[in-house]
């Protein structure tokens, strides 16, 4: 086990793009989990003599149409932004792993049932799914989440589902099933920690797509609800007032961009590590 570690992690690091990535996403963590400590101000004070005030020294990314500092909301919407994006994500990994574990090792009409319901899911544009279910549901960060996790699983199926259709032929599996073990237990504790590598890369570059999708409701005004702030929200909140207030749209933009393309760089740099076909490359 402290082998492959190390091996993983030799052939990560050699990704440098890909390592900054992870370090930006720490720092991002970091950022977020001490909002309210190092937030100058209250995200939702007003201070209406304040409105449209630029960038200075005493509000470092300027301040919005009711002269909220635009810094502290920024800072309290990276914790909403990205609790949106793992909550999200666990939701629709434990779904996809669900189905395509019970699809790939039962295979048959198990699998063929499952996999069509797959294609069905696949069939419906997933941000016109996602909008249409918030707008009937009513919008707020919960249902944000549960939306997107229940919508975005069909590909961790299908990764998890190749996976088990390979490993279920091994001799452990065989051996496994030779003792009697119930198939329960040889699809958790044998067969899905050897299958979960690229779970770990889909989960990633999953990440990146939830927080880009609550931006585009929050964008919307079907995410997360002002006066709460989300990138998204504070983004939409300015597009008003763009030729005036530059500050109010470039830095949520920025935001977001850095934040997405980092879990991006770092999916990547996970799929070469892990990939043994891939290291070679670098």
């Amino acid at each position: 086990m402290e082998s492959n570690i190390r091996s993983f992690w030799r052939y990560f690091k050699r990704n440098r793009l890909a390592v900054g990535g992870m370090a930006i996403i720490l720092l991002t963590f970091i950022i977020a989990g001490s909002a309210s400590f190092i937030a100058p101000q209250d995200p939702g004070k007003t201070d209406v003599s304040l409105k449209l005030k630029p960038p200075s020294l005493e509000h470092y990314l300027g301040t919005d149409q009711l002269g909220r500092d635009v810094f502290s909301r920024m800072l309290h919407g990276a914790k909403v932004s990205l609790s949106v994006g793992f909550v999200a994500v666990a939701i629709s990994i434990l779904i996809g792993i669900l189905v395509g574990a019970v699809a790939g090792y039962y295979r048959g009409w198990v699998d063929s049932v499952l996999m069509r319901f797959v294609d069905i899911m696949l069939c419906f544009p997933s941000f016109f799914l996602i909008l249409t279910v918030v707008a009937l549901l009513g919008p707020s960060l919960f249902k944000v989440m549960v939306v997107i996790g229940i919508t975005s699983w069909m590909g961790t199926s299908r990764f998890v589902r190749a996976e088990f259709l390979s490993l279920r032929e091994r001799d452990f599996v065989q051996a496994a099933k030779a003792l009697g073990v119930k198939d329960l237990r040889i699809i958790f504790l044998h067969v899905l920690p050897n299958a979960l590598a690229p779970v770990f890369v889909t989960a990633t570059l999953d990440v990146a797509s939830a927080i880009l999708v609550e931006a585009g409701l929050s964008f919307l005004g079907f995410g997360v609800q002002p006066p709460a702030p989300s990138w998204g929200n504070i983004l939409t909140e300015g597009r008003t007032y763009i030729f005036d207030a530059w500050w109010l749209t470039v830095f949520p933009g920025l935001a977001i961009l850095i934040t997405v393309l980092s879990f991006n760089l770092l999916g990547e740099g996970l799929r070469d590590a892990l990939d043994p076909r891939l290291r070679g490359r670098r």
